[in-house]
């Protein structure tokens, strides 16, 4: 069987129970089943929103192109991603990553393996929106995320 990444960006929340019954629904191959869900911080109460920003189409290119190499190298039966665009509000979801298998080491890999590229390679761009009505800027790149896709190789 041929897994088909579902990938799609959007302005609307998902269900995250949902999103993982669409993979496991009638399936008995399935062992493992492992999540991601990246929310919006408020941090400290500074930050009123943050909105992403994408360039359509080669966003969900390229983070397709990215789940087929997980299916790949982990032998993933299933996998997901959704990222939300538009102002995003403090405790509200961001990004959901779901990556099923029959064992769990492989469901945990390939949601950390997308999560990385997704971080680091899709084309999103991120601004503050400060809560006391100043300008917080676009999100600089973070050095942290870098170092995390380093550990996949090529």
């Amino acid at each position: 069987m041929s897994v088909k990444p579902d990938i799609r960006i959007q302005a609307k929340d998902f269900d995250i129970n949902a999103e993982i019954g669409k993979l496991t629904k009638g399936r008995t191959d399935i062992g493992a089943v492992v999540t991601f869900t990246g929310l919006c911080r408020g941090e400290g109460d500074t930050l009123s929103a943050l909105e992403l920003e994408h360039y359509p189409g080669m966003a969900e290119a390229e983070i397709t192109r990215i789940a087929k190499q997980a299916v790949t190298r982990f032998g993933l039966l299933g996998i997901s991603a959704i990222h939300r665009y538009g102002k995003i509000k403090p405790g509200e979801n961001i990004v959901l990553v779901i990556a099923t298998s029959p064992h769990r080491q492989a469901s945990f890999d390939g949601a950390n393996f997308l999560m990385d590229f997704l971080k680091t390679r899709a084309p999103f761009w991120k601004k503050n929106h400060r809560a006391d009505g100043e300008d917080g800027g676009w999100v600089d790149a973070n050095d942290a995320d870098d170092d995390a896709l380093s550990k996949w190789g090529k």
